[in-house]
């Protein structure tokens, strides 16, 4: 089955990265906009917003701030009411992404949303988020219909040269080929791994690195079907585009791959989306996820903190 959009749309971006990608998409989608943070700075964009207090406290917990989302959670319901699809952006690298995204996410499954998610991840040298990202992602998947998750490490495991900031840019710039595109093609119903490569490289290449990037993400028997969006396919030789075409129906399997040419740019590239059904390494990032949801006495609300401000007396 493939995620359905349906209108009216909301686009709710958390935290700072998610913020940047959801007033993009909003543009590209000419849909409504939602900001949810904690930092006042991601609520300065003349976007509709909700802000996450933490009262007195400057540098709060991601279970901190998890905890003060629910206290808003009437809020968000009230927001997302009046529409059939939620699109949710969030770095779960961050600490407000990550925090925040399994509320969000089950506020919307409650609410009975269609829900799709982008998720970028963290790098790997970036091992104090692993593990929080880890649980975040897998809360998330749960409550959507559709995820598709973009990897930091892999597309820098592929490009080591490259900076974060670069690697930011080009995971930026990938989610928004896949929004863009939300209108004319469709997306599975599953978990959804999103590949690129860097600028400026040949086509070939960035098939290359893109495929490289996937398979760091999951084994091959696990891709079910992949799209190719050949940005700025128009610019590209019709014998380049059937060889990319015969290269990626021998990996792939002739069945389980599909070529998009509908995006427009001066450069070309390749921007890959594949379905995967088993195990991925993300799993890997939190110890207790190999164990089954129902198997979990702790899966209905996730890890948070929340001051009751009891008075209890020190007893002596």
């Amino acid at each position: 089955m493939t995620f359905q959009v349906k209108e009216p749309i909301l686009i709710i971006g958390l935290g700072g990265a998610g913020s940047k990608l959801a007033i993009q998409a909003k543009d590209t989608l000419n849909s409504d906009c939602l900001i949810i943070s904690n930092d006042q700075k991601d609520l300065q964009s003349g976007n509709d917003s909700i802000k996450i207090s933490t009262d007195s406290v400057i540098n709060p917990s991601v279970q901190l701030i998890r905890g003060s989302t629910y206290k808003v959670a009437d809020q968000i319901k009230s927001k997302i009411s009046n529409y059939s699809t939620i699109i949710l952006m969030t770095n779960l690298a961050g600490k407000t992404g990550s925090a925040i995204s399994p509320v969000v996410s089950e506020i919307c499954k409650e609410s009975d949303r269609g829900l799709i998610s982008f998720a970028i991840m963290p790098f790997k040298y970036e091992k104090d988020r692993i593990f929080n990202s880890g649980i975040s992602l897998k809360r998330v998947k749960a409550d959507s219909q559709c995820t598709v998750v973009l990897d930091n490490d892999s597309l820098l495991e592929s490009n080591p040269d490259l900076s974060p900031k670069t690697c930011y840019k080009i995971a930026n710039d990938a989610i928004m080929h896949v929004v863009s595109s939300l209108s004319s093609s469709e997306i599975p119903n599953e978990t959804n791994i999103l590949t690129t490569s860097k600028d400026g490289q040949k086509i070939e290449e960035s098939l290359r690195d893109s495929l490289k990037m996937l398979y760091e993400n999951a084994p091959p028997h696990s891709v079910k079907h992949s799209m190719l969006y050949v940005v700025g396919g128009n610019n590209i030789p019709a014998g380049v585009l059937n060889s990319i075409s015969n290269l990626t129906n021998g990996i792939l399997g002739e069945s389980s791959s599909h070529i998009d040419m509908s995006s427009s740019s001066s450069e070309s590239k390749i921007v890959m989306l594949s379905s995967i059904q088993g195990m991925t390494k993300f799993e890997k990032y939190d110890p207790l996820g190999m164990i089954p949801q129902e198997d979990t006495l702790d899966w209905t609300h996730p890890d948070c903190s929340i001051d009751y401000k009891l008075d209890l007396y020190q007893l002596e």
